[in-house]
């Protein structure tokens, strides 16, 4: 693989026209795509194999009218202290507003009359007025959303608190400056890494570029694959973390072998043959990680995962192929490593030309000892302490985990400023927490002798069960043999009670249909956020075992042993156990909530656990993958196995550094997004890359290496012949030591082997 790339890089480098031409063109033609493309709808939510599920789709069939997916508006009426919304005034001016919530907009399929549909709370000071639409919310126009503000707001002009929840204000999820302080950030890394503003801004202009034809691919096919709105998101926030750190790397390399002496368009291969290496592994594990979360079966999450790992495909692309394109554009103002010039790459200054370069073999500068040599040394000095230290640590920050409560957010989790939250309180205050969340119970009344008897009956049973505050008398289809009961718990939808209730009424159901023939099945909202999270909790551990496993036999393969992928999974979970932790603290208990912007505490999102497996796992690879190698190259070529880890630091310390860094911000610029989601997301990311960066890749990846000594890199003979030389080292380009061509096209020595 190495030759392959080598030979990829200097093509690149020569070609550069042809290569710039083409990723241009490519960009291009995701913009035009994304530009032409009709708006996407809202994304369809299904999760296949669970009751919800089922009983959704039997309504769809038998009553189509109750299943339509279009977009909801609730109308919240809270009277002036010491009046009611009974009051003749107060209830006219409730009905003009419903009337000109029906005719306000052509999209509008219905506005419900609080008197008229009985939902005035018992104590008079609170109606609501259900509006429905023909359209998903995405597909909502501007003037639709304006009639339902504008008409919100003359009601409120009579003194009453009018309210608005559901999804027909809903709005895009945004990230807010915070996403732009974070490219900042990854930018003055750059700077001071390189100390140059041209070899700076390659690795965010190419990273740019990826996330651009990305996430331009992805909303232009979104419409038509019924990509999800935060698809997109997640694609950006992926791709722009692993295209800078990917570009960093061979930039990176490209400096380290211009110091040893090579020509550029040698050193650009050769940057792309070891470094390059390393991308395509380390990105391959990314891959596998994001496209493993089909395994979940949940479409949704498995279109999600795959337009992010197209993303991170395109990144790696990119890095083998523009960035050795750029640096052929960029000349001599990206300097050798340690070769101090001006901050916007050297300017003028007169030097030799390449092809007047003395025939002999280049004289590499003595390495100093720079921070990642001492703190190696360290590290190989006392492992015992620093292993422990790094362990106990980690497990302090994942004692939280002990205590994780997973769920799916609801209005309850909205910033207590937004109408959406106030219309949910005002609801609870006045009617109860479970009107925020009623439970549909749907029963296929086809194999019962009476239907309407049958129906009666479910409804005298589920009225027994515990945390029951209403329920609703059936509304047959108009063929009459399916019926829907609504049921209001007596908690609210996030809480436990309420997902016991659902267990219950679901375990009442054999014995409904033993006495009745009735089928009962539990579906609406808050039953399906249920079902979601027992479906992630079973998948969790067959998806740990199959991408953990499909990564070690990757890295088996690269670093050709069996004792570092061990250590490389298992310093994973516990960094991914460590940031559930933090998560949990965070955002359940409400630590430093403040400081991140979390209003409400509640459940963890219940993909939340796996999400973070899947892609923590990717990404604490790529350091794994960058690092480690570095020291088995060093390691091949003769050093002994505590100078191989000094060496290795050396030349990979100060890179990995920075890339965590970039990282890290590029995920907590996320932190600043409205919605849940996306902020709880960053947030677990970027602490799950500083755990995995800096105490289990900086320290305990050292310290184990440095215990086992020369049975790190052992494998037994069987394995190794049976397995493909990939020679991520780049051992094989020493055979191409001595008959590199110059950039002028003729041939003169490399000197010093990789």
């Amino acid at each position: 693989m190495a030759t392959f790339l080598y030979k990829l890089g200097r093509l690149s480098f020569r070609r550069r026209h042809f290569v710039a031409l083409i990723w241009v063109a490519l960009l291009t033609l995701a913009g035009v795509g994304a530009a032409s493309a009709p708006t996407a709808a809202s994304s369809s939510f299904s999760i296949p194999g669970t009751e919800a599920q089922r009983a959704f789709d039997l309504l769809e069939k038998r009553a189509p009218e109750a299943s339509a997916d279009g977009a909801s508006a609730r109308v919240v009426f809270k009277a002036p202290d010491g009046e009611k919304v009974t009051d003749p005034e107060n209830k006219a001016a409730i009905s003009k507003t419903v009337a000109a919530l029906g005719s306000g907009s052509d999209q509008v399929a219905r506005a419900a009359d609080p008197f008229a549909a009985k939902t005035v709370s018992k104590d008079g000071t609170t109606a609501y007025a259900s509006v429905t639409y023909e359209v998903t919310s995405m597909e909502l126009t501007d003037d639709s959303r304006d009639a339902l503000e504008k008409t919100t707001d003359d009601a409120r002009k009579g003194g009453m608190t009018v309210e608005v929840g559901g999804d027909a204000l809903q709005a895009m999820p945004h990230t807010g400056a915070t996403e732009i302080i974070g490219i900042a950030v990854a930018a003055v890394v750059l700077v001071i890494t390189f100390g140059s503003l041209v070899a700076a801004g390659l690795p965010l202009l190419t990273a740019l570029i990826g996330v651009g034809i990305g996430v331009s691919s992805i909303t232009a096919l979104a419409n038509a694959l019924d990509l999800g709105t935060t698809t997109s998101t997640l694609a950006m926030m992926i791709g722009l973390a692993v295209g800078i750190d990917y570009a960093l790397f061979i930039v990176s390399r490209y400096r380290a072998e211009l110091a040893e002496g090579r020509d550029r368009e040698d050193a650009a291969g050769r940057a792309v043959g070891t470094a390059g290496s390393a991308v395509v592994f380390a990105g391959l594990t990314v891959v596998i990680a994001l496209v493993g979360l089909a395994v979940v079966n949940i479409p949704m999450l498995t279109k999600m995962g795959v337009a992010a790992a197209g993303t991170v495909a395109v990144a790696v692309l990119i890095a083998l192929t523009m960035i050795p394109a750029l640096l052929g554009y960029a000349g001599r103002r990206v300097k050798p490593t340690g070769e101090k010039g001006r901050l916007f790459g050297g300017g003028r200054k007169k030097a030799a030309p390449a092809q007047a370069a003395p025939a002999q073999a280049p004289q590499a500068t003595p390495a100093k000892a720079n921070l990642g040599t001492r703190w190696a040394r360290f590290v190989v000095r006392r492992p015992v302490a620093v292993l422990l230290l790094g362990v106990l640590g980690l497990g302090a920050a994942a004692v939280p985990v002990a205590q994780l409560e997973l769920g799916l957010p609801d209005d309850g989790a909205q910033p207590t400023s937004t109408t959406q939250r106030k219309a949910y309180d005002l609801i609870a205050d006045g009617f109860g927490p479970g009107y925020n969340g009623p439970l549909m119970v749907v029963t296929d009344l086809k194999g019962a002798d009476d239907g309407k008897a049958a129906a009666a009956a479910v409804r005298k049973r589920i009225s027994g069960l515990d945390d029951v505050l209403a329920v609703a008398p059936p509304q047959p289809n108009k063929a009459g043999d399916t019926a829907i009961i609504s049921v209001v718990p007596s908690s609210k939808p996030s809480s436990t009670a309420t997902e016991d209730l659902v267990h219950a009424i679901r375990d009442e159901a054999g014995a409904i249909k033993a006495d009745s023939g009735a089928d009962v099945m539990v579906t609406g909202t808050t039953a399906m956020n249920i079902d979601v999270s027992q479906k992630l909790n079973d998948a969790l551990l067959p998806y740990l075992a199959l991408v953990v496993g499909l990564a070690f036999l990757l890295l088996i393969v690269v670093f050709r042993s069996v004792l570092v992928p061990l250590k490389a999974a298992l310093g994973f979970l516990l960094s991914v156990l460590a940031a559930l932790g933090a998560v949990v603290a965070v955002f359940q208990w409400g630590w430093l909530g403040s400081l991140f912007g979390v209003e409400q505490t509640g459940p963890i999102m219940s993909m939340m656990p796996i999400f973070m497996v899947g892609v923590v796992f990717g990404l604490a690879m790529d350091y794994e993958v960058f690092l480690v190698t570095r020291m088995r190259e060093a390691y091949v070529h003769g050093e002994s196995p505590h100078e191989a880890i000094v060496t290795g630091f050396r030349h990979g310390a100060r890179v990995v550094t920075a890339a965590a860094v970039i990282m890290i911000a590029v995920f907590a610029g996320f932190i600043g997004s409205s919605e849940q989601m996306v902020k709880m997301i960053g947030f677990g990311l970027a602490i799950a890359v500083f755990f995995d960066a800096f105490v289990v890749r900086m320290a305990i990846v050292p310290a184990v290496l440095a215990l086992l000594g020369r049975r790190a890199w052992s494998l037994p003979r069987w394995l190794d012949r049976a397995l493909p030389n990939v020679d991520v080292e780049g051992e094989g380009l020493k055979d191409l030591a001595g008959t590199a061509s110059g950039t002028d096209g003729k041939r003169v020595p490399t000197g010093a082997q990789v």
